[in-house]
């Protein structure tokens, strides 16, 4: 299996399970808390501009494949998902599942190769502490409804 593969069936397999119920809001709220702990994971080894040249780029190629997440946007924090979330009605709950699916798996992908997967582990682990009730948000979980 192909390391992209294999980050991209954990991503999938992590939404299909922690997504299920919930309302396009919450979805959204969801990969925000997510790409939040993998930012912050990330970030110990990789630094705010490595990270954010990253981020950017995962960011283009998502917004070529769904035009919406055109408006997602990468501050020296992460992600800014004010405007998806605003504009979030003209999606899907579908599509922004699939747009959401690639955000944070092109992320691990990039991620990885330019670590040769040494953050493979630790990233897909802070992955699957994030649940509509249990954000992983550097490595801590605390509870949080959705």
């Amino acid at each position: 299996m192909s390391v992209s593969r294999d980050h991209t069936n954990h991503v999938s397999t992590w939404l299909g399970q922690a997504a299920q119920g919930l309302s396009s809001e919450q979805l959204l709220q969801l990969a925000e808390m997510a790409m939040a702990a993998l930012w912050k994971r990330a970030y110990l080894t990789l630094g705010e501009i490595t990270l954010a040249a990253i981020t950017d780029r995962v960011l283009s190629t998502a917004g070529e494949k769904f035009p919406p997440f055109k408006s997602l946007k990468v501050t020296p924090m992460g992600i800014d998902w004010r405007e998806l979330r605003e504009q979030h009605e003209v999606l899907s709950k579908r599509e922004l599942a699939e747009g959401i699916r690639f955000v944070i798996a092109e992320f691990m992908v990039v991620v990885g190769n330019l670590t040769a997967e040494v953050l493979r582990p630790a990233l897909h682990s802070e992955l699957s502490k994030v649940t509509p009730t249990h954000p992983a948000i550097g490595g801590k979980q605390g509870k949080r409804q959705l």
